[in-house]
């Protein structure tokens, strides 16, 4: 069978063609982080975009660490194709927005010289929570060792934060406007990057770095998203699929749910796409959207790969078949649910996940959510667990949680920037256990809570003794 490229688009079935001609496209957005999600996401919209707009809004994709994105899709010469699973059928279609597939550090160069090119107006970024080198207290972790080097003066950067701050400094000749669009699922992501972005500048030593910083200021747009689409990894099986469906052989293959959603804050500093074209929401402030994804859809899903994976399930959809799998997700959003701002329709979106979540045709792994806990659960369970104690109610969903987690850690192999510290935490003393796993999370006021210690200590015993079932 014929590879995937330009030379066999004119055999694909005609409902699987891109959208416009990717051979007519320029390269105006450069993406750091070049994954399945960003491909079955922005890069789709994007490409909607495009194909009722126009403006040559080519991405030029840099894959961060591993060069196998690249020797995937350079040899498709940056095409791939999205399969929707949904309950109806797989629904396959080729997307072409994607002008050049490289390496972050290894073309270094071309990176630099796309950041300071007039026709780049937007970079996004999608690089994971774990990707940006942040320290404890959400700054910058200069210790980090990609960040350290970096700082040191390595001349080809080989962290996200070094390659946006020598871009900007590089760019700032041109005068050129940037917006920099974080959509990685981190709360107040925009705010977040810009933090990281100056204090790697102001810890750079660079003799312009206060000129770089106040340029930043009036130049450099750094808004927050809100990102929806669950992506699972494509499996030899779905390239296959896609395969067939194409004619044409496709290792690029991604898979993704029908749904997506992308709120972005409208306080963008150049031209973009028009994306609200595509369904996209540009709003004020997107706190209220961030918050309600974060503690719903990303807390479940965390819980769920806890007690999935402990009771011998493999995917949401198989947890979701389970007799504890809706009941626990229902109870625990409305649990949460207490905690989110006033006017989000929470149960119309609790009513989506358990459809989403349902959805016989994803197979989206649970091993693969459950990855890189500790972050997670700092991010999607600790702030509204405190909201609920400091307004004196209880959280047993959330308490239960903790509970899933800390028995997750204890049983099951991690993948997890501090799984050394994790797997320490468990010494043989149950509360002495607890405290140090949060500890581990940030989390050393809830540590010092003797009370919170003792029930979650109490729910591990539950859901040893009961199962998932024990927290309802």
């Amino acid at each position: 069978m014929n590879r995937l490229s330009y030379a066999t688009l004119g055999s694909l079935p005609a409902g699987s063609r891109p959208l416009v001609d990717p051979r007519a496209l320029g390269t105006r957005i450069v993406h750091l982080g070049l994954g399945a999600f960003h491909r079955a996401h922005q890069a789709v919209h994007t490409e909607q975009a495009e194909a009722l707009h126009g403006g040559g809004w080519g991405i030029a994709g840099f894959s961060q660490r591993s060069r196998a994105v690249l020797d995937t899709l350079a040899p498709q010469d940056g095409l791939y194709s999205l399969t929707l699973r949904t309950p109806d059928g797989p629904r396959t279609r080729v997307i072409g927005q994607l002008t050049e597939v490289r390496h972050a550090v290894d073309d270094a160069t071309r990176l630099r010289e796309l950041l300071v090119c007039p026709d780049v107006t937007v970079v996004t970024t999608t690089v994971t929570e774990k990707g940006y080198g942040r320290a404890a207290d959400g700054g910058l972790d200069t210790t980090a060792p990609p960040v350290a080097a970096d700082l040191a003066g390595r001349p080809e950067p080989a962290s996200v934060v070094g390659q946006l701050a020598y871009g900007l400094r590089a760019r700032r000749a041109l005068d050129a406007p940037l917006s920099v669009v974080c959509c990685d699922n981190m709360a107040d992501n925009g705010r977040v990057l810009a933090r990281l972005v100056r204090e790697f500048i102001a810890a750079s030593g660079w003799p312009d770095a206060d000129a770089l910083l106040d340029w930043i200021t009036t130049r450099v747009a750094f808004p927050s998203t809100v990102v929806d689409r669950i992506v699972p990894a494509a499996t030899g099986a779905d390239r296959d699929a896609a395969s067939a469906a194409l004619g044409v052989r496709d290792e690029g293959a991604v898979v993704g749910e029908p749904f997506t959603q992308w709120v972005l804050q409208d306080t963008f500093a150049a031209e973009r796409p028009r994306w609200e074209e595509t369904g996209a929401l540009f709003v004020p402030d997107v706190a209220p959207y961030q918050m309600m994804k974060l503690r719903l859809l990303n807390g479940a899903h965390t819980l769920l790969s806890c007690l999935g994976l402990a009771d011998g399930r493999e995917t949401v959809a198989g947890a979701m078949a389970a007799p504890w799998g809706e009941p626990v997700l229902r109870a625990y959003a409305a649990e949460v649910a207490g905690t989110l701002p006033a006017g989000l329709d929470a149960d119309a979106y609790v009513d989506g996940l358990v459809a989403r979540f349902a959805n016989p045709a994803m197979r989206h792994l649970l091993r693969q959510i459950a990855t890189d806990g500790s972050l997670k659960v700092t991010e999607r369970w600790l702030p509204p667990l405190r909201e609920l104690r400091a307004a004196g109610g209880s959280a047993p969903m959330l308490t239960g949680a903790l509970a899933a987690w800390a028995r997750h850690t204890r049983d099951q192999d991690l993948d997890d920037p501090l799984a050394d510290r994790i797997r320490a935490a468990w010494t043989g003393e149950p509360r002495a256990e607890v405290r140090e796993l949060l500890s581990v999370l940030g989390a050393s006021d809830l540590a010092e809570d003797t009370g919170l210690v003792a029930e979650v200590g109490e729910r591990i015993a539950a859901l040893d003794a009961g199962g998932p079932m024990a927290l309802l």
